[in-house]
């Protein structure tokens, strides 16, 4: 820049964590720790512009030495803390068309044994649409899966699969096929796969646990709480909560299966937003690692869904486990509430996202037909199909897709600073609520931006004050 050219501030988040100020620079999702000095540059630019001989100038009254007013006026701008005045924010670029696959979701059944009444698939929300489709799926189109993930991840040594359904363990016996023939197809090419399932734990049974135990398979198992609010919706056709059934199957769980974390995951629904005993009874009583939390994807006028009040209740409640997890972690211990903890790892990885989440891009469901979807959310959805195992994906439908789901083309984000961790929110939660996958979730902006300040200063609280937790915690997340 010439000498007479101004500066603004850049786009950014300002925090404060352990004593200290950090900036959360958005356009490159990155946290820097500022002094009072660059405090000082950044409040002098605030609402106003100046150049760099003004910015130097202002240092040297604060008794700086030429040089180095200049050296730290060129690292703001290096950090983009501030800009040239008409700088514009570049837009992220489109992923590569050949962007190689890390994850797959095989969905080895559309059946399930409870009749869960806010379920995503099959519930009043449904965008499945199964009739003349196989209800489970078969050795072959599972061999293809597994085939499809290895041919269309060149690059990665290590992909993923998790299975899915409808409830998982309803087909078993190909799950256990499947491990065996993806293993030896990843070894034959000097790859390896790593495994996960979800499931609702009614099926389990010590031979099931011993498998998964013995391979390695990590299991979230899908909880609501304790009875009283895991049996409001959480039921079997019948009408009968499925609390008592799940209960000592999690249990055994638990205790035999020790190779890999097993985790609850909770969907929140009108009546059931008591997230602090829920979390206890899951993590305390239970004995679950980890537990997060997601509220329910459903239009807003069902009865089941949670209202604003509601989910302000839900943040307030989240803030409390929050101050548990900075507790825990001042202390290097873990916690267990993954709501933290995955932010946590979003944002020392410096993500910026350009789409919500890997679907349709890195991840890609495929249902009991073959039929490819862009996640698991949307398996066995005709409108939603990519093509099929047998055939391939369809690149067009991808790249709309793709497309519409870009924070470039969500005009409503372009100025919001959480949009590198949010990039608009889930794409099922948008075609429920809007009709449309790339629409952004303007009904959780503020939620998301509370949560996300939260998240943020509890990482700069630890980064001041017990930084080794971070390194640990990097290490046991594989980041």
């Amino acid at each position: 820049m010439s000498a007479g050219a101004a500066y603004r501030l850049g786009e950014f988040h300002s925090f404060e964590g352990g004593g200290r100020k950090f900036l959360y620079v958005v356009p490159a999702g990155a946290i820097f720790e500022i002094d009072s000095d660059a405090a000082a540059v950044v409040g002098e630019l605030a609402g106003k512009r100046a150049t760099r001989e003004e910015l130097v100038a202002g240092l040297m009254q604060r008794d700086f030495a030429y040089n180095d007013a200049a050296e730290l006026i060129d690292e703001l701008a290096q950090v983009r803390a501030i800009v040239p005045v008409h700088a514009e924010t570049e837009p992220l670029e489109p992923p590569p068309p050949d962007f190689p696959m890390q994850s797959l979701v095989m969905n080895l059944t559309n059946q399930c044994n409870l009749s869960c009444q806010y379920c995503y698939e099959f519930g009043e929300d449904k965008v499945a649409t199964p009739d003349g489709k196989p209800k489970f799926m078969d050795i072959e189109t599972a061999k293809g899966s597994v085939n499809f993930l290895l041919e269309n991840s060149s690059g990665r040594r290590a992909v993923h699969i998790t299975f899915f359904g409808g409830e998982t363990l309803m087909n078993f016996p190909l799950l256990k096929r499947v491990v065996t023939y993806a293993n030896a197809r990843a070894a034959a090419k000097s790859r390896s796969i790593d495994f996960s399932l979800t499931t609702n734990a009614t099926l389990l049974t010590p031979a099931i646990i011993e498998f998964l135990s013995e391979n390695r398979i990590g299991v979230t198992v899908s909880m609501d709480g304790p009875p009283d609010l895991h049996n409001k919706l959480r039921v079997f056709a019948n009408g009968r909560g499925s609390y008592d059934v799940i209960e000592p199957r999690v249990k055994a769980l638990i205790h035999g299966h020790r190779t890999r974390p097993i985790t609850a995951r909770v969907t929140l629904t009108n009546g059931v937003t008591d997230v602090v005993r829920i979390y206890r009874h899951l993590k305390d009583d239970l004995g679950f690692h980890e537990v997060g939390f997601a509220p329910v994807t459903t239009s807003p006028d069902r009865l089941y869904a949670i209202n604003e009040p509601g989910m302000n209740g839900v943040l307030e409640q989240f803030h409390i486990l929050a101050g548990e997890y900075l507790e825990y972690a001042l202390r290097g211990e873990m916690h267990g509430f993954t709501n933290v903890s995955d932010t946590i790892a979003e944002l020392y990885q410096g993500v910026n996202k350009s789409h919500p989440c890997g679907a349709g891009l890195g991840l890609m469901g495929v249902g009991p037909s073959g039929d490819i979807a862009p996640c698991h959310r949307f398996v066995d959805s005709d409108t939603h199909a990519m093509g099929n195992i047998a055939t391939g994906v369809d690149r067009a439908k991808q790249t709309d897709f793709l497309q519409r789901g870009h924070i470039n083309n969500k005009y409503e984000c372009h100025t919001c600073w959480a949009r590198p961790l949010c990039a608009g929110g889930c794409h099922h939660e948008a075609f429920v609520r809007y009709g449309d996958t790339g629409h952004p979730n303007l009904h959780y902006c503020d939620w998301i931006r509370d949560w996300t300040d939260t998240c943020l200063r509890i990482f700069g609280t630890i980064s001041a004050e017990n930084p080794e937790f971070l390194e640990k915690f990097a290490e046991r997340k594989a980041l």
